[in-house]
Formats: structure tokens, C-alpha cells, sequence
């Protein structure tokens, strides 16, 4: 019997977090996450899905190599090891794959130089992805690595939407564009919408909103994206949890000029201090639903000023489209969060975009209408599962090139 199993890394650049599934019925057999490597108090918790039961481990994990062995003795436990003659393929998450990658790819060296090239472009994540594909080739040399990357589905937009007007010989001598981020989980959704209308991706267009700590939207027409939020890195587009989102770029020159501030510390303050944490002093949205609950001034502009930005690009994509069939929300926010749903929607029926209230104020794991049954434009809550795109990907390809399906 041909191999099923298909393994998911996903190496950040002190975790390693992993899903092993069965593709036979897309059924997860093991999810663990390994954290704070390198550090004095790594932790590693592992759950077999056969019993539910998680086991925890606390000690001293020097690197991925190091942590990639230990996720590989937890799942030898379980009778699930690495060296399983049921292990069809690893999948990993590749964030940046600039527009050399288009589709998922069978990693060899020429894929692994590629994206250490591209390491300028995504400096926080090609290099820890990087190192999860070579420890794991390492492990397992003989078994086909995917690379599943996080820009491919953006890379249908056209040019009109991926280039920035800037001087165009110094934006391609630097790969200055718009590539977009969170792909795996834009595709995954925008399909699973298009199931929830009974109808065929190609024959509807979307609007999918991706509202975790990091947060995207895109435009999707037939399928294909033609727009989405964020740019050259996952900095530009949405107010998120601690990156600032859309910005005029003086501020930072204003920033460095006027206040002082090194370009290290205008990174820092984009990307980790800004956002939400910025605006109100915390990026969980539930804790600045309690605090607006209470009165406070603070957490109710933070959250008018992420509505604001969330709704303003519900307008600019439904121009973009120019018909909508429906509106998704997904991620930790995006599927949690009925306040913000109800916000971001609340102004636009003229759209023919209207949330139901009881609907929407219900709480489910399951892809469902949060509009009334004869709402022009259907908005969605569709929980994304970026695990399982990756590792349907990872498996529809190797199954092909391999014949083992």
C-alpha cells in the first residue's frame, strides 16, 4: 500500500509547530509545537490524536536540529516515527517565495539557494524556515520535502495591483512588489467558501478577510487573487495586533530625522509596538472588547481605528471585483470575534452586505452564513486550516511526481 502520511513543519525562528496527517481522509494523527529554543526553558508539547492526551517536556532544546529529534522520539512513541514506511512526504511552510514560486515545489538545492536569496526580503522567517528544511532532509534524506509557500497564491495578481509606483529598474533590482502573505489560508478559504454557497470557486468572487494577530485581506475573482493587503513584507495593509499596517512612508523618515530613531528601531516599533499594542497597549482582541465594555476611551479608538481600516478595504476590493458573492471572515479574529464582524460590516448595505445578529452571535467550529437568508452578498465565518492546505498540497504533488497516490 502507497504511503498517506504527510508531516507539517512550520519553523519559526525559536519554534517548530507540527501536524501529522493522514491523507487518505485528511485525519489528524499527531499536533505538537516545540517553543523557545535555544533558550534555558524550551517546552515541547506533543498530543496524539488516538488519545487526546497531551504529554509536556521542559528542558534546555539547542536548535531546530535539536528539536526536530525530540518532535521525531515523540512521535516514535506513538508508533507514528519518522522513519514510517507510511510517511509519504514532509510539507513545510515557506513564507517568502518571491515570484520564483508559483505552486508548491519539490525542494532541492537550486529551491533551497533560491530561498536563502531570498532571505533579504522576509529576513524574520526564510531564515528559520530554512533551517527546518535542512534539519529535516538531514533526518530524512531519502523522503520528499515540499516547500508550501506563503506568497504562490498571490501571485496571480496582475501587475497593475502588485507594483508599486516607484522607479521601475531600482523596484526589480531589489524585488521592490507587492507579494502578499497568509496564501495558504486565503486559498484554503476562499475554496471553502465557495463550497459553503454550493458553488464552484471559479464561478464566484470573495472577499477574504484573515484577522489573527497578523491580518490580511484579499480579492478574489474565479479562484485567483487579484489583490490583498500586504505588500513586500507582511508590514503593509491592516491594523494588526503590533504592526501598524498601512502607513505614509515620511513617518519613518520623520521618525529618523527628526526623532532620532535608528532604522533598527523604527523596525522594531512597526512590527512589534505598534498596531493595536500600540494604539491601546494590548493586541488580544478580547481583552479590548472587555475593556471598550467598561468604558475605556483608549481600547474603543483602537478598535474604531482597526474597524475603520477593516472597512475601507471591504470597499476598496469590492471596487476591485466590481461583484461580490460573499464576504469570509477567518482566523483566530476573524472567526472568534462576533463584535468585530458585526463592525466591519455594520454601514454597508447599500453593498448588499448585512449581518444577522443571532447568527452571528453564535459560536461554532464549522464554516456557516452569518447574513440573512436574503442578503445579496453572503457574509461568511470559515475557520481556515493552514496545516491541512499544506499538507493536501504537499501530497497532491509528491503523489504525482512519486505516483504514490
Amino acid at each position: 500500500m502507497s504511503p498517506t502520511r504527510v508531516l507539517v513543519l512550520n519553523s519559526g525562528s525559536s519554534s517548530v509547530k507540527y501536524q501529522l496527517l493522514d491523507m487518505r481522509d485528511s485525519s489528524r494523527l499527531a499536533v505538537g509545537l516545540v517553543e523557545r529554543i535555544g533558550e534555558g526553558t524550551s517546552r515541547l508539547k506533543h498530543t496524539p490524536l488516538t488519545t487526546g492526551v497531551s504529554r509536556e517536556l521542559t528542558s534546555p532544546v539547542a536548535d531546530h536540529a535539536a528539536a526536530l529529534k525530540t518532535v521525531a522520539e515523540e512521535l516514535a512513541k506513538d508508533g507514528l516515527g519518522l522513519d514510517s514506511p507510511e510517511l509519504a512526504a514532509i510539507g513545510h511552510r515557506v513564507v517568502h517565495g518571491g515570484r520564483s514560486f508559483t505552486e508548491p515545489t519539490v525542494i532541492d538545492d537550486d529551491v533551497l539557494a533560491e530561498i536563502e536569496r531570498l532571505i533579504p526580503v522576509a529576513p524574520l522567517h526564510n531564515p528559520a524556515n530554512l533551517t527546518g528544511i535542512r534539519t529535516a532532509m538531514a533526518l530524512r534524506p531519502d523522503l520528499p520535502q515540499v516547500a508550501v509557500f506563503d506568497t504562490a497564491f498571490h501571485t496571480t495578481m496582475p501587475e497593475s495591483a502588485a507594483r508599486y509606483a516607484i522607479d521601475v529598474k531600482t523596484a526589480d533590482e531589489h524585488r521592490v512588489r507587492r507579494y502578499g502573505f497568509h496564501g495558504t489560508s486565503h486559498a484554503y478559504v476562499s475554496r471553502a467558501t465557495a463550497k459553503l454557497l454550493g458553488r464552484a470557486p471559479k464561478d464566484v468572487n470573495l472577499i477574504v478577510l484573515h484577522l489573527g494577530n497578523g491580518a490580511s485581506a484579499s480579492a478574489v475573482r474565479g479562484g485567483r487573487c487579484v489583490d490583498t493587503s500586504m505588500g513586500l513584507t507582511p508590514l503593509e495593509g491592516l491594523v494588526m495586533g503590533t504592526r501598524s499596517g498601512d502607513m505614509d512612508p515620511a513617518v519613518i523618515f520623520h521618525l529618523m530625522r527628526v526623532g532620532g530613531m535608528s532604522t533598527d528601531e523604527v523596525d522594531t516599533l512597526l512590527n512589534t509596538k505598534s498596531g493595536l499594542i500600540g494604539l491601546c497597549g494590548d493586541n488580544d482582541m478580547r481583552e479590548i472588547r472587555r475593556r471598550v465594555d467598561e468604558g475605556d476611551e483608549q481600547a474603543a479608538l483602537a478598535f474604531d481605528i482597526y474597524i475603520h481600516r477593516l472597512k475601507k478595504y471591504i470597499g476598496a476590493y469590492y471596487a476591485v471585483l466590481g461583484r461580490v458573492d460573499a464576504v469570509a471572515f477567518t482566523a483566530g479574529v476573524g472567526e472568534n470575534a462576533a463584535p468585530v464582524r458585526a463592525a466591519a460590516i455594520a454601514g454597508l448595505e447599500e453593498l448588499g452586505l448585512v449581518v444577522d445578529g443571532e447568527r452571528n452571535a453564535v459560536r461554532s467550529d464549522e464554516p456557516r452564513i452569518v447574513s440573512p437568508e436574503d442578503a445579496r452578498v453572503a457574509v461568511a465565518v470559515v475557520p481556515t486550516d493552514e496545516e491541512l492546505e499544506i499538507a493536501q498540497q504537499t501530497y497532491a504533488l509528491v503523489g504525482t511526481a512519486h505516483h504514490l497516490t
